[in-house]
């Protein structure tokens, strides 16, 4: 047992001189201060840690505190088949099955927004098949209504197009359409959003028919009354209720608002230049009436010649070719870490605020080549309350000073991503998990959340909007680099931020490294393999 404080390792060439054992990573050593035992008082943690890069990556126990270097084999074999590319003996804790996004393993094109998720058709594609009137295979995350849907354009639905509609689906024909629509065709909503108990929420509005029809449920006449739908000058008049075909209420952002099937296919119309009405319904087995799931999906799409998209990659398509954010304000902001400029933000899509720190008089001190930019999420516990879970406060600390003493730079501040965007209450209730024993990616899949749901689209505009084009991005983590590259900024640099390591996050920070792909050690080329 330890009975007195372990010192830091004060010198640059000690830490040099550590053995980093090849090219693994080694799991984090505890660095700087550590708690005294048996009711001890709690020395005051120092504000920086002395020790640095070397100590992360060391093999050897390193004179700041324990190591237990721990190496992820290097052929430790991922659940989406793919091996690490590590060295190294003893393998660590497994990384998430079907290696997500954020982990360096994945595919760099995943985070790309033009390239589309491996094994699916990209938006582009789509959006050519949609303005010939063609349908195309829409999917949802797993974790919604893990279902695909056949989608088109309204008004270019025919009577042999929606006849394979109702062949091969649910037959239940929707039909999205804005809430300006609906209104101006007396489509009022089917029950009240307070009194809707669809699992989704899906606004159904109540059913129509066009006027004309006999009986309305015909292919042919049903498709002439979404054909109608999607009219700019239909009226209320050419149509009677109830009917046979349902539309829905689309919700205004699409699927950057919401990511359901409802204002995919709005969203696919509008992008393919059709008209302002998207049809749609769930894909079934042919075999039993059952919801058709991917692998069923696969074999249908490519029986039937059809794209096949996934709205998780709609929403990155268009994240990089909308405006997302509008500024609002800036004011000159005094810091002990010197003078900034504060200029506020709003995203247009969910209306939260973001800010960014200028370093300099004005917000067009930014505006230059090779700018130090750091694009912190924002972290209650350790930003303001100075939590020492995590190592975000510090590292928000240490940024602002590197900027500082660089004299140019900006600091984008994204609110509304608490615990990697999943809330302060979940992340509260994680912490509980992480105390019982799960660490950081455990607890989120606990409760069936996310490991990480940030994205940096809107810091990427924000940087935008300030004049910035080549960066130096102060991070550990190449899913942030993947994030703003994407968008039309050139990343020229890394810069490393190394926050103190404790007995409190010792844990988390090696969870960041082993699951998450985090880089804290001198790894400047494993970092940008990593982040492709």
């Amino acid at each position: 047992m330890m009975a007195s404080i372990v010192q830091p390792v004060a010198s640059a060439a000690v830490r040099a001189g550590l053995q980093r054992g090849g090219t693994g990573r080694a799991a984090l050593p505890i660095c700087g201060t550590v708690p005294m035992v048996h009711g001890a008082a709690r020395p005051r943690r120092p504000r920086a840690a002395a020790c640095g890069p070397a100590c992360l990556g060391s093999s050897t126990v390193c004179t700041g505190g324990v190591a237990h270097a721990v190496r992820v084999s290097s052929g430790a074999q991922l659940a989406g088949g793919s091996s690490r590319r590590r060295s190294a003996s003893v393998v660590t804790a497994a990384v998430p099955a079907g290696v997500p996004p954020w982990h360096p393993d994945a595919d760099a094109g995943d985070m790309d927004p033009d390239v589309p998720t491996p094994g699916f058709a990209s938006i582009a594609e789509a959006l050519v098949e949609v303005a010939a009137g063609k349908f195309v295979v829409v999917l949802d995350d797993e974790d919604r209504e893990n279902e695909g849907d056949l989608i088109g354009a309204a008004d270019l639905m025919t009577q042999e197009s929606l006849n394979f509609m109702i062949r091969y689906t649910s037959g239940l024909v929707c039909v999205s359409v804005d809430n300006a629509t609906a209104d101006r065709l007396n489509l009022p909503l089917m029950v009240s959003s307070k009194e809707n108990e669809d699992a989704m929420k899906t606004s159904f509005t109540v059913s129509c028919d066009l006027a004309v029809s006999t009986t309305g449920i015909s292919a042919g006449e049903r498709a002439a009354t979404i054909v109608r739908l999607g009219s700019p000058d239909a009226t209320p008049e050419d149509f009677v209720r109830p009917g046979h075909v349902f539309p829905l209420r689309y919700r205004e952002g699409g699927v950057l608002k919401r990511t359901g099937h409802t204002e995919a296919a709005m969203d696919l119309s509008r992008m393919a230049g059709r008209g302002a009405a998207g049809v749609l319904c769930e894909i079934v087995n042919e075999e039993d009436g059952s919801m058709s799931r991917l692998p069923q999906l696969r074999v249908f799409a490519e029986k039937h010649g059809l794209k096949m998209v996934l709205i998780s990659d709609m929403v990155r398509y268009r994240r990089k070719r909308e405006v997302l954010v509008e500024r609002t304000a800036s004011a000159r902001l005094p810091t002990e870490h010197g003078n900034f400029t504060a200029v506020s933000y709003k995203s247009k899509v969910d209306g939260i605020e973001h800010v960014a720190f200028v370093y300099g008089d004005s917000a067009e001190a930014a505006a230059k080549d090779n700018v130090l930019v750091r694009v912190h999420s924002e972290c209650l516990t350790g930003d303001i309350f100075r939590s020492s879970r995590c190592d975000c406060g510090n590292q928000l600390d240490m940024a602002m000073k590197k900027v500082a003493k660089e004299g140019r730079g900006v600091i984008v501040y994204l609110r509304g991503q608490e615990g990697r965007g999943i809330g302060l209450g979940h992340k509260l209730r994680a912490y509980n998990l992480q105390d019982a024993g799960r660490d950081t990616v455990q607890a989120n899949e606990d409760l069936g959340l996310p490991v990480d749901s940030r994205e940096y689209g809107v810091g990427a505009q924000i940087l935008q909007d300030l004049g910035v084009r080549t960066v130096r991005l102060m991070t550990n983590n190449p899913a942030k680099y993947h994030g703003l590259k994407g968008f039309g900024l050139t990343i020229v640099g890394r810069v490393p931020l190394f926050a103190p390591i404790t007995l409190e996050n010792k844990r988390y920070l090696e969870t960041k490294r082993a699951k998450m792909g985090h880089m804290f050690g001198d790894e400047s080329a494993d970092f940008m393999s990593a982040a492709g």
